[in-house]
């Protein structure tokens, strides 16, 4: 059955996910420690993810490169900064370093995870695969620079000492990070939008196929945010326990900040492996990247916002283990992608990163 041209499950699912928000809020206590509810919530969040992302395709047939992705990319960028605040509000000065664990480990998670997936399936099934260089390379000199001020640079200031940055010092960045991300998006979106267009394959009908309707494109626009609000809050409301099983398990509080991202990830991680396998790796690259870009420039500017108004501490600077991976992984993203042509053998080295970096987090 379908509405407005679209399947009604897409419609369904993110239903289910409030339905399920509204149980855990209105039920029980000993409900949100149930193995079983916990199990349902997930699997919730897994079927709100999937409704998502065939929203967000269709805003994306409808509106075209590279204003597709950017919709999806902001759209849980948004939300994911305002899961982040909300966390560190409830946990006060204790979360000093829940953004710096979590922007560090979306930015792991998608230049090694997402784009090793992207380019290793997309290889594996076409061999080789093409993009627009100058795109790719734009996004990735912006998100270096982000990645080095905000999470390496804090451990050399001296202004303060430890891994953070003085008042007038976090203010900075923080409007520098919104200044270099707005621009990204105006050169992405205006200035030279043909950086960042798909390049045409032969036999791939995709972007000649007719666009959704207006009534079914402001459908989806609605469900796409009910959609991934419901993954985010199913994330919030699933937090607790995981934070609890990387206790019980021994594991690093850095963890949570890993299996956070990954969850609020996985909309736009599963929308770029499918791109991807359908020859169409140019809105992987710019949905993954732009994704990056959305988490570390909107994010950092929106805690440190909230640091200097509550004088909160706000730890940014990263450990030597992590400036290290970090540093490799900006190194070899620009030269994986610095050719205009993909193979197995990029994607294996950032997927083989991607391991060392989870390996490590759970054995410092």
């Amino acid at each position: 059955m379908q509405i407005a041209s679209l399947p009604l499950w897409t419609l369904v699912l993110p239903m289910i996910g409030w339905s399920l928000l509204a149980l855990a809020a209105a039920g029980p206590a000993e409900l949100a420690g149930n193995a079983l509810f916990l199990a349902v919530l997930a699997a919730g969040l897994i079927g709100s993810v999937q409704a998502g992302v065939h929203h967000a395709e269709v805003v994306a047939h409808r509106v075209g490169e590279p204003f597709g992705t950017l919709v999806l990319a902001l759209a849980v960028t948004v939300i994911e900064v305002a899961l982040i605040v909300s966390l560190m509000l409830a946990a006060g000065p204790e979360g000093a370093a829940l953004a710096r664990d979590t922007v560090y480990a979306a930015i792991m998670l998608i230049l090694n995870g997402v784009v090793g997936l992207c380019i290793l399936a997309g290889a594996a099934r076409h061999r080789e695969q093409g993009y627009v260089q100058f795109g790719v390379s734009a996004a990735l000199a912006v998100l270096s620079s982000l990645s080095v001020l905000t999470l390496i640079l804090p451990n050399y200031t001296t202004s303060t000492s430890g891994p953070s940055y003085a008042p007038s010092q976090l203010l900075f960045v923080a409007v520098v990070s919104l200044i270099l991300y707005g621009i990204f998006v105006l050169i992405q979106t205006v200035r030279h939008r043909d950086y960042f267009l798909p390049v045409e394959t032969p036999g791939d009908e995709s972007h000649h196929a007719t666009p959704p309707g207006m009534a079914t494109t402001a459908l989806s626009s609605l469900m796409l945010i009910v959609a991934l609000t419901s993954v985010v809050l199913l994330a919030k409301a699933l937090a607790p326990s995981i934070e609890s099983a990387v206790e019980a398990a021994g594991a690093p509080k850095a963890l949570v900040g890993v299996l956070i991202a990954a969850v609020v990830l996985m909309p736009e991680s599963l929308a770029a492996v499918r791109a991807a396998r359908a020859d169409r790796l140019q809105t992987s690259l710019n949905l993954a990247l732009g994704s990056a870009l959305a988490t570390i420039g909107l994010t950092i500017p929106a805690v440190a916002t909230l640091a200097l108004l509550t004088g909160w501490p706000l730890t940014l600077g990263l450990d030597a283990k992590g400036t290290v991976l970090l540093g490799l992984t900006l190194l070899v993203s620009v030269m994986s992608l610095g050719t205009g042509r993909t193979t197995v053998l990029q994607g294996a080295v950032h997927l083989v990163i991607l391991a060392t970096f989870l390996f490590t987090t759970v054995v410092p």
